[in-house]
């Protein structure tokens, strides 16, 4: 028995000390780099929200900003950045899309438009596609990063497609690697 209790303390402070370097190197990333991942591991993040931040070096504050479809998202995103080591302050200017019927049904009808498309539907692959659909009272914004200026381009004639917008903003940017 006493046997036993050894060989699991001992398994026990192993596994600790593996983990341990794993730890340390999420702390020796770049705040920059921790900031982005802990926004993107957010689990009400999807295709209808932007998320963005910057930093200010003097004074590692963190400044939130972007568009967002579920309240809970906003708040969620100051808690995680205020928690990471090295920010001293975090301003949440986020900004909740209203609750609309209208535009729920026009961020459905973009993402069919824009992903079901076979020149783009590559883009639907992984857990959270590039290419951000942002509805605002009817007015669409396309937001993130495609591989060349054609496909930029069949996104906004694909999103300009889709009945009942009332504009189309394509603020995609066009990757050079």
């Amino acid at each position: 028995m006493r046997n036993l209790l050894r060989q699991l303390t001992l398994a026990s402070a192993a596994a600790i000390f593996a983990v341990m370097p794993a730890l340390a190197s999420n702390t020796g990333k770049p705040l920059e780099q921790r900031v982005r991942h802990e926004l993107i591991m957010l689990p009400y993040y999807n295709i209808f929200d932007d998320l963005s931040f910057r930093i200010d070096p003097a004074t590692n504050t963190v400044y939130l900003s972007g568009d967002v479809t579920n309240p809970v998202l906003k708040s969620d995103a100051g808690h995680v950045v205020e928690h990471l080591e090295g920010v001293s302050r975090v301003v949440n200017n986020i900004r909740v899309l209203p609750l609309s019927p209208f535009d729920y049904q026009i961020r459905r009808a973009e993402a069919r438009a824009i992903y079901g498309y076979p020149t783009l539907n590559r883009y639907a692959l992984g857990a959270l596609p590039p290419i951000h659909i942002i509805v605002n009272n009817g007015h669409v914004k396309l937001l993130g990063v495609v591989d060349n200026q054609g496909d930029k381009n069949i996104a906004g004639i694909r999103a300009n497609a889709v009945p009942g917008v009332f504009s189309v903003e394509n603020d995609l940017m066009v990757s050079h690697g």
